[in-house]
C-alpha cells in the first residue's frame, strides 16, 4: 500500500490539491486549477517529519545527457552547501528548517541508469513505485527522474511530478519516494512554466531558462516542490492546510509565485543575468544558477521568496 502525492505546476494560477484512491496503491493527492482565498495556514497534524541526514538517491529512466544529469545532481547538492553566493538555493530550502524538528540535510547518493526503457515509454503510477523500489533504504528519498519521451499516467494532464511513500517489507516502516518527468516535448507550457509561453491565460513572453534547457530546470522548480513537500509532509500527516483529502504543502501552496509582485500570469520580480538574459533567484555550486519557487515560512505565516 502507498500514499501518493501528486502536484502539477501549470504556468502561473493557484492550485488546490485533491486526493483520489488509487485501489493497488492507495491515496493519491492531486493539485488542480483553483485560486485559495482562505488563509494560508498550514497546520502540523503531529505526523513524522524526515529530518537529519536524508540519501536522496537518483533512478534515471530513459535518456538524459551528462550535462542533464549534473543540472539536477548540483541542485540537490545546492540545497544544503555553503558555497554559493546569495540568494542561494540553500539559503530557499532552509525555510525547511523552521517546521518542527530542525534540519533536513540532502545528500546525493546511488545514482541508477535505465536507459534501454526496460519498462516501456508509457508508464502507470505502480511502475513507479516499482521502479523507486531498486534502492531499498530507510531514511532516504528514492527519486525517480523520466525524460521527455517518456509518458507518465496523468502527467500533463494533472500533475508534473508526484511525492509518497510505501511500506517496507511486512512492518509498519514506510520509505518516501518522489516522481518528475522532463516535459521539454510533452506540456512544456503546462509543467515548465515561466520558461515556455502558457497553455492559457496571459501569454507573456517566457524567462530565459537559467542553464539553457527548459525541460530540466522546469524539472528543477517541480523537484523543488516535491522534495519540500516530501521533508514536510512525508506520510500524509505533516504539514499541510485543509483537510488529508485536499491538503497544500510548503510548496504546492504558492504556486506560481517566483518572486515579489508576482500574480496570476507573472512570475514575479526574478534576478536576470545581463550576458545571458537567462532568468533565476538562486545561486548553486558549481556555478549554478535556478529558479525556485516560494516556500511558505510557518513564523510569518506566508510565502517566502528569496528576491
Amino acid at each position: 500500500m502507498s500514499s501518493i502525492c501528486r502536484f502539477a505546476i501549470p504556468f502561473a494560477f493557484l492550485f488546490s490539491l485533491f486526493c483520489t484512491i488509487e485501489p493497488a496503491l492507495g491515496s493519491a493527492r492531486k493539485l488542480s486549477a483553483l485560486v485559495q482565498e482562505q488563509p494560508l495556514v498550514l497546520k502540523y497534524h503531529n505526523g513524522a517529519l524526515l529530518k537529519g541526514n536524508i540519501t536522496v538517491n537518483l533512478i534515471w529512466y530513459g535518456q538524459f545527457t551528462p550535462i542533464q544529469r549534473s543540472i539536477i545532481v548540483d541542485f540537490i547538492q545546492s540545497l544544503n552547501s555553503r558555497r554559493a553566493p546569495l540568494p542561494s538555493a540553500s539559503l530557499w530550502w532552509k525555510t525547511t528548517e523552521k517546521y518542527k524538528g530542525g534540519s533536513s540535510t540532502l545528500v546525493v547518493g546511488k545514482q541508477i541508469l535505465h536507459e534501454a526503457y526496460t519498462l516501456g515509454k508509457s508508464l502507470k503510477t505502480s511502475h513507479l513505485v516499482a521502479l523507486s523500489n531498486k534502492v531499498n533504504q530507510l531514511g532516504a528519498i528514492n527519486v525517480v527522474l523520466t525524460a521527455k519521451d517518456v509518458a507518465v499516467d496523468g502527467f500533463c494532464m494533472n500533475r508534473c511530478g508526484s511525492h509518497g511513500s510505501i511500506r517496507v517489507g511486512n512492518g509498519k516502516a514506510r520509505a518516501a519516494y518522489v516522481w518528475v518527468g522532463n516535459s521539454e516535448t510533452q506540456c512544456p507550457g503546462y509543467c515548465a512554466w515561466p520558461f515556455h509561453q502558457p497553455i492559457y491565460g496571459p501569454q507573456t513572453p517566457p524567462l530565459v531558462a537559467p542553464n539553457g534547457d527548459v525541460g530540466v530546470d522546469g524539472m528543477i522548480i517541480n523537484l523543488a516542490t516535491v522534495l519540500a513537500g516530501t521533508v514536510t509532509n512525508p506520510f500524509n500527516n505533516g504539514y499541510f492546510q485543509g483537510p488529508a483529502t485536499a491538503p497544500l504543502e510548503a510548496v504546492s501552496a504558492c504556486t506560481g509565485v517566483f518572486g515579489s509582485g508576482a500574480y496570476s500570469g507573472d512570475p514575479g520580480r526574478v534576478l536576470v543575468d545581463k550576458s545571458t538574459g537567462a532568468s533565476y533567484n538562486a545561486n548553486g555550486v558549481n556555478g549554478r544558477r535556478y529558479l525556485l519557487p516560494a516556500m511558505w515560512d510557518p513564523q510569518t505565516s506566508a510565502c517566502k521568496t528569496l528576491v
